[in-house]
């Protein structure tokens, strides 16, 4: 009876209780975790939007404008500016004679942030290479001016990389620009 009652100390009862605790706790961490459900994937829809985009006539004297419609998520200021830019990298396609794309096909569109009513075109370093002369550069400028403006907005900065530059060859870059400056285009 005295080996009995030593035996079931309370000492030796709690460090039972414990190891079997502790080899409860092992099995648990051992055991392979559930596989997570996979996400339930909802896709947005697309819906055409007619915007209206800038190019450059044939002499590359002055822009004509081409409705274009595009395929858009959302209709928010920033959705729409690249969706414009989009369709202004592409070309103005079958739609005109007489209307020339301002960069050469397969030349990718430049990223676009939109802060409030200010429009910031980040070009790649592709742009800066085009060797298109004053005019071609200030075609290039006032039809993208144009068209991100065309739905509003205040002014549109370029920059190039990500970086404020101060050209593009020989377009002045340092100020913004805006409707007014590429009116007469």
């Amino acid at each position: 009876m005295i080996a009995l009652r030593r035996l079931l100390s309370l000492f030796n009862v709690l460090a039972l209780l414990a190891l079997l605790a502790a080899a409860y706790a092992y099995q648990v961490v051992q055991r392979p975790p559930e596989p997570p459900e996979p996400p339930r994937l909802e896709l947005a829809e697309r819906h055409g939007v007619k915007l209206k985009v800038y190019y450059s006539d044939a002499q590359v004297q002055s822009m004509r404008a081409v409705e274009r419609t595009m395929q858009v998520i959302e209709e928010n200021p920033t959705s729409l500016a690249q969706a414009a830019l989009n369709a202004w990298a592409q070309g103005p396609g079958s739609s005109g004679s007489g209307v020339l794309a301002v960069v050469p096909k397969g030349t990718d569109a430049p990223r676009v942030y939109v802060r409030g009513g200010h429009y910031y075109v980040d070009l790649q370093p592709a742009y800066t290479k085009l060797s298109y002369g004053s005019s071609g550069e200030r075609m290039l400028i006032c039809t993208l001016t144009r068209t991100l403006l065309e739905r509003g907005g205040q002014d549109v900065t370029f920059m190039v990389n990500g970086k404020m530059v101060d050209t593009l060859g020989h377009m002045d870059l340092r100020e913004p620009f805006q409707r007014q400056d590429c009116l007469d285009s």
